[in-house]
């Protein structure tokens, strides 16, 4: 594939990733106004995305494609350290909010004892694909010892469909108390 038509791709990605990068620069712009945490999230959302530009400019100058490769590489992983920083400083966040609140209700409950609801979303749909895949296997293992008739392997594949679905719908209607 010729580096334009990569450049090319390049920009429309760049262009398209507007929608994270702007508020990113809004939330360096706004500096100690936003936790550090954010400010660190947004530096690797614009260390990715300039990663991404520069990859592009890179393909359409006559350099190789290693000058590129190093740039996009390098750049995810800055990027990368930089959100894991983020993601540190936001629990130490947390935990210190948890600590004030702690200190002004004594009594009340702190934010660190509910679980995140990406973390109850996750594990609904680990229990959901787990037990959907067993079942498929179980359907897969009994028509190769052909335990199962026509209607009965139609009745059992709808079933962990099904199953899928329903664990699918609890987990995305779930209250996020």
């Amino acid at each position: 594939m010729p580096h334009t038509v990569l450049a090319l791709g390049a920009a429309a990605l760049t262009a398209s990733g507007c929608v994270w990068y702007i508020p990113a620069v809004a939330d360096l712009r706004a500096g100690d106004d936003r936790p550090r945490s954010v400010r660190l999230s947004a530096t690797a959302c614009l260390v990715w995305w300039l990663g991404v530009a520069g990859t592009g400019l890179l393909l359409l100058s006559p350099a190789t494609w290693q000058l590129p490769a190093a740039l996009a590489a390098g750049s995810a992983v800055a990027g990368a350290a930089l959100r894991l920083a983020a993601v540190a400083d936001h629990r130490s966040e947390r935990r210190e909010e948890s600590r004030y609140w702690a200190e002004v209700l004594p009594g009340a409950p702190s934010c660190l004892d509910r679980p995140r609801p990406q973390v109850v979303l996750l594990a609904w749909l680990v229990a959901g694909v787990s037990a959907s895949s067993v079942v498929a296997v179980s359907i897969v293992l009994s028509a190769r010892a052909g335990t199962l008739s026509g209607p009965a392997l139609a009745a059992a594949a709808c079933g962990s469909v099904g199953l899928s679905l329903v664990t699918l719908l609890v987990a995305a209607t779930r209250p996020r108390s």
